[in-house]
């Protein structure tokens, strides 16, 4: 081994630095004035502003106004990640304990910035990326499955794909309601807890293996 780091490890230089930095701080502009303004009411002029530099230093860093939203999202799956790794256990949970400990991190995400949560989500449905972009959460929910399934939790017919699918579906949806409840009378943890027991446990009871004659 050498002490030197390698070209992939290298820390970005001092120019790099600074674009990043300037990035960071449209970036942060541009969601102070969406919180409170909304999405479509903003212009990239008053986010230029906002941020004091030249419009043209806007597009330098963003291609488009809807950029932001990409970063917006970027961002917070990252923060899924991170959250996710951190909070490992070891030895390896139940899925219910997995799912819990990521409704916390989820919850964790939204709770911290919640009126910028429902600003951007807001231009997040618009903008159509609930169905143009990879399902990320979905992935992860389905991950989830996966190892409940080698652990025989979970029958092996169960496929965890969808039930990911359904999950991300689940959550987007309670996500959604829970950002535009004014009154707050929504608690997102227990609407999310609730609606992952329900795909664990079912509704039906376990004896009724078929619909009731009409």
């Amino acid at each position: 081994m050498t002490d030197s780091l390698t070209s992939s490890q290298a820390l970005p230089g001092r120019r790099e630095r600074n674009k990043q930095r300037v990035r960071n701080h449209l970036y942060a502009s541009a969601i102070k004035l969406i919180t409170v303004k909304g999405y479509e009411h903003t212009s990239v002029d008053e986010i230029a502003e906002e941020a004091d530099v030249a419009r043209g230093t806007f597009f330098n860093h963003f291609q488009r106004k809807e950029d932001l939203i990409t970063m917006w999202g970027a961002r917070r799956r990252v923060r899924l990640k991170h959250g996710l790794e951190t909070t490992e256990a070891d030895p390896p949970e139940c899925l219910q304990s997995m799912l819990e400990r990521c409704v916390d991190v989820l919850c964790e995400i939204n709770e911290e910035e919640r009126d910028v949560t429902r600003a951007m989500l807001m231009a997040w449905v618009k903008a159509g990326r609930p169905l143009q972009e990879e399902p990320f959460a979905s992935e992860i929910f389905a991950n989830m499955i996966g190892l409940a399934q080698k652990r025989g939790e979970i029958p092996e017919g169960v496929d965890s794909l969808r039930v990911g699918l359904l999950l991300r579906d689940a959550y987007l949806g309670t996500l959604y309601r829970w950002s535009q409840d004014q009154d707050g009378e929504r608690d997102l943890r227990t609407e999310l807890n609730a609606v992952c027991a329900i795909t664990l446990h079912g509704i039906k009871p376990r004896s009724q293996e078929r619909c009731p004659a009409q």
